[in-house]
């Protein structure tokens, strides 16, 4: 598990597999200057943050290694994240293959 720190002092945990594909999203939409909303639920409630390029955002992970991305995933969670609802934590889809 990994943690998400946002602002001045919050931190959000999440499996590191899931912060490697939000950190290549949300970086992703920082290069472009982009803002959005970003939702998940955590201990079942559901939480939603204003992320921007100004604020301070850190990704610290509990692995040495960054798991293997799942393109089909990133854009999945691209497409949400350019929408007006935001970027939500969506589960990832196996190929059957």
């Amino acid at each position: 598990m990994g943690y998400l720190h946002y602002g001045h002092g919050e931190r959000f945990e999440f499996d590191d597999r899931v912060l490697a594909h939000l950190r290549t999203v949300i970086l992703g939409k920082f290069v472009l200057r982009e803002s959005m909303v970003f939702t998940w639920v955590d201990f079942g409630q559901q939480r939603s943050i204003w992320l921007h390029p100004s604020f301070p955002l850190q990704f610290e992970f509990n692995s040495e290694s960054t798991p293997e991305l799942n393109p089909e995933w990133l854009e999945r969670l691209t497409m949400l994240a350019s929408s007006p609802s935001g970027l939500r934590v969506v589960e990832e889809h196996q190929d059957a293959g």
